[in-house]
């Protein structure tokens, strides 16, 4: 089912030339309205007499359906279009992040200690004392942001040039949400022993590794290898950070409806890296009873195609997801568009909960069951309860590199998840309000805290 909503992911800027004169304008927007766009700004560049020109920022739902609202302007007679440019392509035209200098170079004096022969001091100091390479370069504050674009979001396996937006992006959000500076490392293998030994060699410059958009099940190998084998964290945000804010959203949900996470049944429909993690983290949070399914229904120890991973979660029953979800009190969809049907919520526990994550279109559209349902929380920004990542991540590595912890342990991801969701207090907990916004500045702030405390109980916390 394709999502029909304008968005700013298929967002344009028209500059058009009409005549100035009283009403012509209106004509433009209501074009505009007819074939569903939806008009933002409107900036005027230039005006005379005759004629007027304006920049129009313009939501579609599609490229197609962009095409379509600047067909609908041409056709309006003496309405010229000058220009028209994806806005979306013109954030990331030339990369959206660089590297600057934090220290200025403005005479002799400034070159000889920053670079050579003054230099030379500090890699002797660091040579002697290894543990000064933290205090003396960028290693104490920087993550390299690893992938092999095998999974990138939810398009599949595009190959590390086409992951290296995402990657940039990841990096914005370090820096933007946290003060973390981090850096794009796009590999061109998908072979696991292949990347465990190019992060194992490029270490020494990073704080810590983010790994990212990796398949399953080759992700889990990776993670657990290199966490094991070096002294930094090693996080993959699409196993991890997808855990703990998926795990803080339901240990809000379910206050909101009386319910436990012991006592309710969950449904996670999606046995990939991000199910897998989510199910691990709620089942160390207190969960007791969830059911996976995968494409085939049900992970059931009947069956005789599972991974070690899945085996973790087999369960007596089988059958189909619709089988699954009847009776359910909790659905969280990591999987793929439109498997979720209004039938099916309805054949849920009372008080249900439905978490529809996939993206950029859910598992099922919350405008169909949002009268059947307690709570629905999207990946979406343009529902409300939005599930995003970037409530976790930045916080978690802050902690983390300032403790100077090794590895993250599970405790510091619930702690994560405790932190996140105690930003929503009683009096502003409510259906449409159960976890914070992206945008809240104490959430980086919660989660770094709370991680490092979590250290610190666990004995990882080397400052």
């Amino acid at each position: 089912m394709a999502n029909l909503t304008p968005n700013p992911s298929f967002s344009l800027t028209i500059r058009v030339q009409i005549p100035n004169r009283a009403g012509t304008l209106a004509t433009v927007t209501a074009a505009i309205a007819s074939v569903g766009g939806n008009l933002g700004n409107i900036s005027l560049i230039e005006r005379n007499l005759k004629i007027t020109v304006r920049e129009l920022t313009v939501d579609a739902y599609s490229t197609e359906h962009g095409e379509q609202i600047v067909a609908a302007i041409k056709e309006l007679p003496e309405v010229l279009v000058l220009e028209v440019s994806d806005r979306t392509f013109e954030l990331h035209r030339g990369g959206k992040i660089h590297v600057e200098s934090r220290k200025g170079l403005t005479s002799v004096s400034d070159l000889a200690m920053a670079y050579t022969p003054g230099v030379g001091r500090i890699c002797r100091a660091i040579a002697e004392d290894p543990e000064q390479v933290f205090s003396l370069t960028v290693k104490s504050n920087m993550v390299a942001i690893v992938t092999d674009g095998s999974a990138v979001l939810g398009l599949g396996n595009l190959g590390p040039e086409a992951a290296l937006p995402v990657m940039e992006g990841k990096a914005m959000l370090f820096k933007e949400f946290a003060g973390v500076d981090a850096f794009p490392i796009c590999v061109a293998t998908q072979n696991a022993d292949e990347i465990i030994e190019l992060v194992k060699n490029i270490a020494p410059v990073f704080g810590g590794v983010n790994l990212e958009d990796i398949s399953a099940p080759r992700c889990f190998e990776i993670e657990e290898k290199l966490s094991k084998e070096l002294d930094i964290p090693v996080f993959h945000d699409d196993q991890d950070g997808t855990a703990i804010v998926t795990l803080a959203a339901s240990l809000n949900a379910l206050k909101l409806v009386n319910k436990s996470l012991e006592e309710v049944r969950i449904v996670i429909n999606g046995a990939g890296a991000s199910g897998i993690a989510v199910a691990r983290l709620l089942r160390k949070a207190g969960a007791k009873t969830i059911w996976m399914c995968d494409s085939k229904g049900i992970i059931s120890k009947s069956r005789s195609d599972l991974t070690s991973q899945k085996l973790e979660f087999a369960v007596e029953a089988s059958g189909s997801l619709a089988g699954a979800v009847k009776g359910a009190d909790m659905f969280i969809g990591l999987s793929v568009p439109g498997v979720l049907s209004k039938e099916m919520v309805q054949s849920m526990a009372s008080d249900r909960i439905v978490f529809a994550m996939a993206n950029p279109i859910p598992e099922i559209q919350p405008e169909l069951v949002i009268d059947d349902v307690a709570v629905i929380a999207t990946g979406r920004s343009d529902y409300p309860n939005q599930i995003n990542n970037v409530l976790a991540f930045p916080g978690v590595f802050r902690g983390a590199l300032d403790c100077r912890a090794p590895h993250i342990s599970t405790n510091m991801c619930l702690e994560a998840a405790k932190a996140i969701s105690s930003l929503v207090t009683p009096n502003k907990l409510d259906r449409e309000h159960i976890i914070p916004s992206v945008f809240d500045d104490r959430v980086s702030q919660a989660v770094a805290a709370a991680v490092q405390q979590a250290a610190r109980n666990d004995g990882l916390a080397r400052r």
